[in-house]
């Protein structure tokens, strides 16, 4: 987000500020946001072991995970952003709303089109183009075996999130990058399923450059198994403010925002795909776009 009473560099990166406490990057400060607590769908944390090793688990998730990357772009959905901004007493003084079909064209190409977009009424921050890329490519996190060596994963216990029992890991990065972004947090895999059913973190780093601010919130996904196999992302929230440091000729600025991110509608489109695990075959039906003809009550956390 930028500021518009700057607009002079002041960008928001990241969506969806919730639940996480304030990250210390290096010698640049914290992160300026006020974050929010977990909801009370997460029960206590029990830290004892679990029955597999953990090295195990991670094996076995982040393998999944290359799963549910490669099949998630074989499937349309509708997205739905709202973005808005409060006044002191709690009211919405400004809204940014679009819903989106992601989809493909008659040559296979995905593709994404705007299906409704009311006027943009927000008024003292500007969606900044760092935005519509975190919406369109770093939400949700996804933790591929390809991608899991640049982290150092933690086993932190086990945890019931609603009616599903998942084992808790904290992730943070190894080495940060020049021009790259990382994820830091916490994810709850299914202890059933083990595929990541909810992440709670922020994107790192910040640029905390004074004229120059480019500070991500936390934010908060939850999944819901799709066609009896799949944890794809349906809700995404976030509620907090963010506190943009004063400068030459402007003042300190808070922002209390508040946003909903919700991707419904999914449905299987390559008929011809057919999506492996440790050599299994776990497409609908041998590859039919067609799902099963009963499926497993859905669970996650659309709320």
């Amino acid at each position: 987000m930028i500021p518009l009473s700057d607009c002079r560099g002041i960008t928001r990166r990241a969506l969806f500020c919730v639940t996480f406490a304030a990250l210390t990057l290096g010698a640049r400060g914290q992160v300026s946001y006020t974050s929010m607590p977990l909801d009370k769908g997460f029960g206590p944390l029990d830290t004892s072991a679990p029955a597999i090793p953990p090295q195990q688990i991670i094996d076995e998730f982040t393998a999944k995970e290359s799963v549910f990357r490669r099949a998630m772009d074989n499937y349309t959905y509708e997205r739905s952003v709202k973005v808005e901004t409060l006044d002191d007493d709690n009211k919405v003084d400004g809204q940014y709303y679009q819903v989106t079909d992601i989809s493909f064209d008659p040559t296979g190409k995905r593709f994404e089109h705007v299906v409704f977009a009311p006027a943009n009424t927000l008024e003292r921050v500007m969606m900044s183009p760092a935005d519509f890329q975190d919406i369109e490519q770093r939400l949700p996190f996804v933790l591929t075996k390809e991608d899991a060596g640049q982290y150092d994963l933690t086993y932190v216990g086990k945890e019931k999130v609603d009616e599903v029992d998942t084992y808790v890991f904290d992730v943070k990065p190894k080495v940060i990058e020049k021009n790259k972004r990382y994820f830091q947090g916490r994810i709850w895999v299914d202890q059933h399923d083990l595929q990541i059913v909810v992440t709670n973190g922020k994107n790192v780093p910040d640029d905390l450059r004074k004229g120059h601010e480019d500070l991500s919130p936390p934010f908060t996904t939850y999944r819901e198994q799709i066609d009896g196999k799949y944890w794809f992302p349906v809700y995404t929230r976030g509620e907090g403010i963010l506190h943009f440091s004063a400068g030459n000729g402007y003042l300190s600025q808070d922002v209390h925002i508040r946003e909903t991110l919700k991707y419904t509608n999914y449905k299987q489109y390559h008929a011809n795909v057919r999506v492996l695990f440790q050599g299994q075959d776990i497409s609908n039906n041998n590859g039919s776009s067609q799902p099963p003809a009963q499926q497993p009550p859905q669970q996650g956390k659309p709320q």
